[in-house]
Parts: structure tokens; C-alpha cells; sequence
């Protein structure tokens, strides 16, 4: 696939969280135009029977967001409770519902300036609808219009859900981005899969035709690891925990052969980190994440995939690698497994995958001789006739 050019905007990979989450600047990034910023109008905006928040499966939108979603309030309600308490203390923060390290994931609509502001507009929403669509003044009263296309409402400041990269860049920041002063204070560890968190979010909209469960797990994948070298390119004293992530993460491209679009081998080291030589590592993970998201994707792709991630075994068996590593390795294939595979309830395969799962659980505790023997039991179980991986892999990554 044709490489595209790195613009200075796609160097600045991490957004800003607040900025992941709504869409209204970059952080450090000039303005992208002159013209007035849309204003936010909340999501009482769209609850009008007649549009969102009616009974009709393609007008219940803000019903299933209100009702079902987690999104709705709970982020929020979270910063009151004694865990959010007691990581608050240990920052010394007054309050977590105003301070901006907790609010910008929790309740991001608070940091939406004054200017910006519509009079519906509600903090205690938590993740609402303009979170992740984008500010509705320029787009709200025409975007249900029938004559209207995808591009028109695009085009009108909606943001492009639609396009994976879009949607994965939208997520990633407070579904994976946790600063270490937060961690070592207790926040839980993250882990960013684009497929899976969309499947468990209650459907309040259509994919497009031709959907591939496989192809948002790859983009997602990418910009996982964009933004963990992202991180460990730019932090002071690289957090050793994220490294081993990021190094796990790279392990498991390197198995698809996707170390040849500029991508690091595994066995990434603090001192690569601490010399500042991931810069590159970076752009080439967000370059992928778009190709990715542009692939015209098929089953084949995603067999070709799954029957090489099924047959590393070999991988686990390997001394050299402390056990700690390997169990991150396993961490990041077992969900791996899970969005390629996909297997029905209760099904051999279903069963080999959870024991999967079931010994990937505990870093601490892993195993790497049981997991490698466990994974043949698996692979032999799940055997497709896929068409030879080495050359659709190839169409994939390079």
C-alpha cells in the first residue's frame, strides 16, 4: 500500500485526553481554521421524540444512551466514589470533579470553555453525544435531513465514526491513556481493543455495509501502540509497566510481519526509550492504523491473521524471555484470539479460548509452558484452510 506523508499534525499523535474525547483543539496544535468554533449544545438537543429520543429503532438513540449506556452519568458518578477518593488524596486533589486530570475522561464536556458553551449543555452527562460526534451548532438541525449524505454531514463538522481510524483516535485517549501519577495512586490499568469495547457498547447505530469485527481490532491495535510509544518517546522516566505493554504489543505486529513499515522489533529496552529513538516508531504505527482503516478487508485477511497469531507457541517456550514478558505477550494475544476467532458459545474452541483467557489472567502468576501448551490445543481445534498467510499478510502490512 501506497505510504502517505506525515503532516505536523501527525506528529503530535497523543491528543490531549479532553481533546481525544471532544474533538474542539489539539493539544500544542495551531488552529485548524479561522473561523469560529461550533459551540456544544448538549444532549438534550437530541432528545426530542421526533429525533433521538423517540420509540422507532432508528430514533431511540438518546433512549439507548440514557438507559443502557455506560457512558451516561457513570464516568462521572465514579469521581465520587472512595477508590476515586482515596487516588485523589494521594495526588492531592481537593476535588475530582473539577480537576482536570479526572474530569477529562469523567466529565469532558466540563472543559469546554465558557465561549463554547450552548445553554443545554449539562457536565453531569459524563460521555455524551457530542463527546464523541463532535459540537452540534453547525450540524444539528440539518444533519437528519433525508437528502442528506454521509460526506454532507461531514462535511457539516460531524465527526467521520464511519472511517475506524477516526473512531479508534476518538476512543483511545480515555479508553487507554492513564499518566503514571495516576497509576502508582491506584487508577486501574487500561487496555485499548477497539472490536470488543464496540461490541459491548449498546448498538445505537448501523455499521457500515461489509463490516469487519477483524479490521477495527487492527486499527485499533496500531493506534494502541502508536500512543504507548507515543508516551514512552515523550515521558521524562519511562514507566516500566507501559514498556513492557508497548513491548508485548510490538511482539505480536512483529508475528505478522509488520515490523517492515518502520515498526521496532520486540525487545524494546529503556534505554531505546530514554534515547529518544521511537519518534519514527510512532509515526509508522499511525501510518499503519489509517492504511488499516482503508484496507478492503475480507474473511481471508482475517484468517490469515488468526492461523499465524494461533501458531506461536513456540514463542512461550523460549527462557530468554522473563516470565513477566511472556505473560504480557499472552495478554494482548488471547484478546487477539478472541476478535479473529469469534467462536460460538460453548463450542471446543469457545472452551480452549476461555481456558486461554483463563491463564493469561494474572501477571504475576503466569505460566508459560501451560499457556504454549494450551495455545497448540487451541490452534489444532481452530485449523482453517486460509489461504497461505505469508502473502495476504504481506497485503496487509506492507
Amino acid at each position: 500500500m501506497p505510504r502517505k506523508p506525515i503532516t505536523t499534525l501527525q506528529t503530535g499523535f497523543a491528543f490531549c485526553v479532553s481533546a481525544a474525547a471532544l474533538g474542539w483543539r489539539l493539544c500544542g496544535a495551531a488552529e485548524l481554521t479561522e473561523s469560529p468554533q461550533p459551540r456544544f449544545l448538549g444532549a438534550n438537543s437530541c432528545s426530542s421524540s421526533s429525533c433521538h429520543g423517540g420509540a422507532g429503532p432508528q430514533q431511540n438513540q438518546y433512549l439507548t444512551w440514557t438507559h443502557r449506556d455506560f457512558h451516561f452519568q457513570r464516568p462521572y458518578a465514579t469521581l465520587t466514589t472512595a477508590r476515586s477518593k482515596q487516588i485523589s488524596a494521594a495526588l492531592e486533589i481537593k476535588d475530582a470533579t473539577t480537576a482536570g486530570a479526572c474530569v477529562s475522561c469523567h466529565a469532558p464536556l466540563r472543559e469546554v470553555p465558557d465561549t463554547l458553551r450552548g445553554d443545554g449543555l449539562r457536565v453531569t452527562e459524563s460521555v455524551s453525544c457530542e463527546t464523541c460526534h463532535g459540537p452540534a451548532e453547525n450540524w444539528l438541525r440539518s444533519h437528519t435531513r433525508k437528502d442528506y449524505t454521509h460526506a454532507d454531514r461531514i462535511t457539516a463538522g460531524m465527526r467521520d465514526l464511519k472511517n475506524l481510524y477516526v473512531r479508534a483516535n476518538t476512543c483511545v485517549a480515555c479508553h487507554q491513556n492513564v499518566s503514571l501519577s495516576l497509576l502508582q495512586a491506584g487508577h486501574p490499568e487500561l487496555i485499548f481493543e477497539l472490536d470488543g469495547q464496540a461490541i459491548t457498547e449498546p448498538k445505537h447505530w448501523r455499521e457500515r455495509e461489509n463490516w469487519q469485527g477483524a479490521q477495527a481490532w487492527a486499527v485499533g491495535q496500531s493506534v494502541s501502540l502508536r500512543e504507548m510509544l507515543w508516551q514512552l518517546d515523550t515521558a521524562d522516566k519511562p514507566d516500566p509497566k507501559l514498556l513492557a505493554r508497548a513491548e508485548a504489543l510490538l511482539w505480536l505486529f512483529e508475528k505478522l510481519d509488520a515490523v517492515t513499515n518502520g515498526l521496532p522489533k520486540s525487545g524494546l529496552t529503556t534505554a531505546q526509550s530514554a534515547n529518544r529513538k521511537l519518534r519514527q516508531a510512532h509515526a509508522s504505527a499511525d501510518i499503519l492504523a489509517r492504511d488499516l482503516a482503508e484496507l478492503a478487508w475480507s474473511n481471508k485477511h482475517t484468517d490469515a491473521i488468526f492461523n499465524r497469531l494461533a501458531k506461536t507457541s513456540a514463542d512461550f517456550k523460549q527462557p530468554a524471555v522473563f516470565p513477566e514478558q511472556h505473560a504480557r505477550r499472552a495478554e494482548r494475544l488471547v484478546l487477539a484470539l478472541d476478535r479473529l476467532c469469534k467462536p460460538q458459545a460453548g463450542s471446543a474452541p469457545d472452551l480452549k479460548l476461555k481456558n486461554l483467557f483463563a491463564l493469561a489472567q494474572s501477571i504475576p502468576d503466569f505460566k508459560p509452558p501451560a499457556f504454549a501448551a494450551a495455545l497448540d490445543d487451541f490452534a489444532r481445534t481452530t485449523e482453517t484452510t486460509a489461504a497461505p498467510s505469508s502473502s495476504l499478510l504481506k497485503e496487509i502490512f506492507k
